[in-house]
C-alpha cells in the first residue's frame, strides 16, 4: 500500500479534481474515489468508480485526474474503474450535498424503492420547502430531474437517488 502521508497527500490532490458536469463538486465530494494502492511496481494506482455505467464525463474525469497528478509532480501513476460495486449517492459527501444545495441542485432525497421510483420528498434548494412537484424525469443531466417550488416558485435540479 501507499505510505499514509503520501496517501493523504495524494487525497488531498485529487480533492482538487472538479466534477466535469457539477464545478462546485470535487470528485472526493461525490465519493467516486474507491482508493488509492501501490502497484507492484510501486506506481500509484487511483482507483474510481463512475457515478454510472456509460457517463459522459467518466473520460474528462480520469484526463483530469492524470493532469492533476502530474501537476502535483506524480508522473507514475495508473488509473483504474471499478464498477462493481455500482456507485450510489449515498457517496456523496456530507460536503458534497451542501455544496449542490448551496449551488441550487437539491441533493438526494433518500434512499430506498421510494427513491429510486421518485416518490421521495424533494426539498427546494432555495426556501427550503417541501411543496415541491417534478416537472420532468429528466434534468440538465442525466443523474437529475427538473423540480419547480410550489412555494417560491422557482425551478430547480434534483440530483436523483440511485
Amino acid at each position: 500500500m501507499v505510505a499514509l502521508a503520501a496517501n493523504d497527500d495524494i487525497e488531498s490532490i485529487l480533492a482538487l479534481v472538479k466534477d466535469p458536469e457539477i464545478s462546485v463538486l470535487s470528485i472526493a465530494d461525490l465519493g467516486i474515489i474507491r482508493r488509492i494502492e501501490e502497484g507492484e511496481d510501486g506506481r500509484v494506482v487511483v482507483v474510481i468508480t463512475p457515478t454510472y455505467s456509460g457517463c459522459p464525463a467518466t473520460e474528462v474525469i480520469e484526463a483530469d485526474i492524470a493532469d492533476m497528478l502530474k501537476l502535483h509532480g506524480i508522473t507514475d501513476f495508473e488509473i483504474r474503474s471499478e464498477i462493481s460495486p455500482a456507485w450510489t449517492t449515498d457517496w456523496i459527501t456530507s460536503e458534497g450535498r451542501r455544496k449542490l444545495e448551496e449551488y441550487g441542485i437539491a441533493p438526494p432525497a433518500g434512499k430506498g424503492k421510494a427513491a429510486l421510483l421518485g416518490h421521495e420528498e424533494v426539498a427546494c434548494p432555495q426556501c427550503k420547502s417541501a411543496n415541491t412537484e417534478q416537472v420532468s424525469e429528466f434534468g440538465s443531466t442525466a443523474c437529475k430531474a427538473q423540480y419547480r417550488c410550489l412555494d417560491c416558485l422557482e425551478p430547480f435540479d434534483y440530483f436523483k437517488c440511485v
